[in-house]
């Protein structure tokens, strides 16, 4: 079955909620147990943990000719049931068979990556596929099971069975804007609350000006306790990440550390686009930002109640010490046509955590 049989309407983009439920209900999507509700957002679908998670001693691709199941034959150390809660330790690799299994259409790719409360964690998870030779991306026609690599790089956490730490977004064709059809959409509907920088993309740069508090982020501290991913609100901040303060419009980030920043543009994804973060220039600086790089349609619009939303920067430093300054430009936003408009805008049909944010730690804490 193909995307034009399946769906009305011919037009290339990313695939919105309407026809993800449609994937399901035709069997493009399935799950060892029923996909639910929870699991649909405007442009993309929540991927589950399994109920076993292998520690294996490096991450892999599986390559061509080659299954998940082959290279952890190769790799595993061992299995970890995660049934009643298992922890995830700092700084190991594990392999998560997920619950949903995909028999794509010949005219439909996937890409994935991790949900927003997880890369604030510094959570690194990766979803890899049976011959597969990049993370993240599933090519059209692919029918097989779907697998998280997750690699907690600041905190151990707990997780279980059915927990949403990734998300997949569906799309059929060429479905990007360039430059100029950047530029032409933010005159009509303005897309930052700043002169735009298109170039490749929609830049954005870093906000080191001090809030009312004087904080313009937060470090991951090197040594802290357990986060159960389930406990939402439940962590003080003081227990797990330093307030950083700027030093005239600069901040000094060290090798290895983990940064929470804010984008200094307020950002908008009208609700027929979709847009996903990327890295400025891959070989410029010493730094990576965001691990979390979705954002859908209806972030930041004022009728979804997103006025002001900007993003939120996940920065790690490499090998040496780098100097951020206020404004510095740290990413780009590359938009996409969406295939038809979502039924449900982001933050619209319930209460989101992240719409509308400024400087903001994952759900996981309170008091911020």
């Amino acid at each position: 079955m193909t995307i034009d049989q399946s769906y009305a309407s011919d037009r290339c983009g990313v695939l919105p909620i309407q026809d993800l439920r449609t994937m399901v209900a035709t069997g493009q999507i399935s799950g060892s147990s029923p996909v639910e509700e929870i699991q649909f957002q405007p442009a993309s679908l929540d991927l589950r943990l399994g109920h076993t998670a292998y520690r294996v001693r490096a991450s892999f691709l599986t390559g061509s000719g080659k299954t998940v199941a082959d290279r952890l034959a190769e790799f595993q150390m061992h299995k970890v049931d995660l049934g009643p809660g298992a922890v995830l330790e700092k700084g190991c690799v594990y392999v998560v068979p997920l619950m949903e299994h995909l028999a794509l259409p010949e005219d439909v790719q996937a890409v994935a990556n991790a949900k927003s409360s997880t890369g604030r964690l510094d959570l690194l998870t990766r979803t890899i596929i049976d011959q597969g030779s990049e993370f993240d991306r599933i090519p059209a026609g692919y029918h097989g099971p779907l697998y998280a690599e997750i690699c907690p790089r600041s905190f151990s956490v707990l997780v279980r069975p059915g927990m949403r730490l990734n998300q997949i977004r569906f799309r059929n064709g060429e479905a990007g804007l360039d430059d100029d059809a950047l530029r032409a959409l933010h005159e009509q509907v303005g897309l930052v609350d700043t002169p735009p920088h298109i170039d490749g993309g929609l830049g954005f740069s870093v906000d080191l000006e001090p809030r009312s508090d004087g904080i313009v982020g937060y470090r991951a501290k090197p040594h802290s306790g357990v986060i159960d991913m389930d406990r939402i609100g439940a962590y003080a901040v003081s227990d797990f990440w330093d307030p950083l303060h700027s030093d005239h419009g600069g901040l000094i980030l060290d090798p290895g550390a983990f940064y929470i920043l804010v984008s200094r543009e307020a950002v908008h994804i009208p609700p027929d686009y979709a847009a996903e973060m990327a890295p400025y220039m891959a070989l410029v600086g010493e730094f990576r930002v965001h691990y979390a790089g979705f954002f859908d349609p209806g972030f930041g619009h004022a009728q979804a109640g997103g006025t002001g939303s900007r993003g939120v920067l996940e920065v790690r430093c490499h090998e040496s010490p780098f100097l951020l300054e206020h404004g510095q430009r740290v990413g780009r936003l590359l938009y996409e046509h969406m295939r038809t408009p979502p039924e449900r805008l982001y933050g619209s049909a319930s209460a989101s955590n992240y719409q509308g944010q400024g400087l903001k730690l994952s759900k996981h804490f309170h008091g911020v």
